[in-house]
């Protein structure tokens, strides 16, 4: 205030009015900094929407859970995330138009339609997140019914706090939702090329901002190094590109030049090794399942509720504080898996994949599991097999003689990217050594009986 007040005094003192004093000393565009881009814009307008409770909930929902238990960085949130994801959204729409993209989506910049779905493309890039349950994806599952971090997501985007937004930007409910959730839109099954577009600028497998964000803030923020990538030179080279190589297909995709075919192969080798190194590391996945189990216990009827007031109130905040007196009162729901999470007492590795036990039994980790449980209790075992997407990407390459040809066929780096598996066995802490010496001595065994059940079905 001070600094506005000192700028209006210094204008008076140059002789102009009043009312053009107040007028040039208001601001419309404003900055945030950011520990990755430097700064993030936003108008005054779209700040209206960052301050909505929706968004701001977000300040208190961590982007890795509690992944800080283990790199004690984590500690960032999915407010931040979700801003640098509208910052990265916009830079890959101005730089897709510039690279004749306006041709092939209609869109002109300079007219109606141009800014149109710019603001759209941000505020639904700021909002794609805010349907996430406390701690994000390690809670997923505790959803009531057919309810998931999409569903909430559109209930609030529909909500009425929201829509008297959209109304003030002059945009629709319904384009940001479509845009925001993608394919995983609990009811738009249909996509117009434009919407198609837009939505995987934010939502794609291979150039989405919301993965290119993710990989390069939980790098800064864990220390891991192996998420970097050059997201300048990617964002520069991309461009939307017909599917040619698919039987002359005219569907635009998102696809890069050739010169930036090596950002491209850095970016999803990226996310291969922060899911090997950081995502699926062993006492980080025990982590998620021990928060789940305190979660179950706690909650009413073991799920968070289904409904936009009810999802407004739930926070990390409210969670951590229930670990926590959990955690040293006995009496109270879940007070095993609160205590494990804040004396750092989870359960410990017995097993994990083995590529040589995979070749004589696929399921291994089952058997091993099922033998340790009727061994020690099923109370005393946990097993953790997360699904993983694939890693490969299909996008078309734009070559220098014009040609478009399939990033498959063009890169030997992303045809080899393997999948990330995890299959883990762990075992309460008092009884590893006991375990260890067990499952060494039966082992093969074990492996022997898993390979012939497979036999069997």
């Amino acid at each position: 205030m001070r600094k506005v007040n000192k700028r209006i005094l210094f204008l008076r003192r140059q002789g102009l009015p009043e009312k053009k004093v107040r007028g040039t000393a208001k601001k419309n565009n404003h900055e945030i900094r950011d520990p990755i881009y430097a700064f993030i814009h936003i108008n005054s307008s779209e700040r209206e929407v960052l301050n909505s409770a929706p968004v701001q909930r977000l300040r208190h929902i961590h982007q890795l859970a509690l992944t800080s238990l283990v790199y004690p960085g984590a500690t960032h949130r999915r407010f931040e995330h979700s801003l640098g994801v509208m910052e990265l959204a916009t830079r890959i729409y101005n730089a897709v138009l510039e690279n004749g993209g306006i041709d092939i989506l209609g869109i002109d910049r300079s007219n109606y339609d141009g800014m149109y779905y710019r603001r759209v493309l941000r505020m639904a890039a700021l909002v794609h997140d805010i349907g996430h349950a406390p701690f994000s994806h390690a809670s997923e599952d505790l959803f009531p019914g057919d309810c998931n971090h999409e569903a909430m997501t559109l209930q609030l985007i529909e909500s009425d706090e929201m829509e008297k937004l959209w109304a003030m930007l002059k945009i629709q409910a319904e384009d940001v939702a479509k845009l925001a959730l993608g394919r995983d839109h609990p009811k738009k099954k249909t996509f117009s090329n434009t919407e198609a577009i837009l939505s995987e600028i934010i939502t794609g497998n291979a150039f989405g901002a919301d993965r290119m964000d993710y990989l390069l803030r939980d790098s800064h923020h864990t220390g891991v190094a192996y998420g970097r990538f050059d997201h300048y030179r990617l964002i520069e080279t991309l461009r939307i590109l017909p599917k040619t190589y698919e039987g002359g297909s005219k569907e635009p995709a998102l696809g890069v030049e050739s010169g930036g075919l090596q950002s491209a192969e850095a970016l999803l080798l990226a996310r291969y090794f922060m899911f090997s190194q950081l995502y699926l590391h062993p006492v980080r996945r025990i982590y998620d399942i021990h928060l789940k189990e305190y979660l179950q216990a706690w909650l009413e009827g073991g799920q968070f509720p289904g409904d936009v007031a009810g999802q407004l109130n739930f926070t990390d905040n409210e969670v951590m504080a229930g670990i926590w007196r959990a955690s040293r009162d006995p009496s109270l729901p879940g007070h095993d898996a609160a205590e494990r999470i804040v004396m750092r007492n989870h359960y410990r590795v017995l097993y994990t994949r083995n590529p040589d036990d995979i070749m004589k039994c696929r399921e291994v980790g089952l058997a091993i599991y099922a033998a340790a449980c009727a061994m020690f209790g099923k109370e005393n075992v946990r097993r953790d097999r997360p699904k993983v997407s694939a890693s490969q990407a299909a996008f078309p390459v734009l070559e220098p003689d014009e040609r478009i040809v399939s990033s498959l066929l063009k890169s030997d780096v992303l045809r080899h990217i393997p999948e990330v598996a995890v299959d883990t066995v762990y075992i309460r802490p008092e009884l590893l050594d006991a375990g260890r010496v067990w499952l060494n001595e039966n082992r093969e065994d074990i492996i022997e009986s898993g390979s012939e059940l497979e036999d069997t079905i």
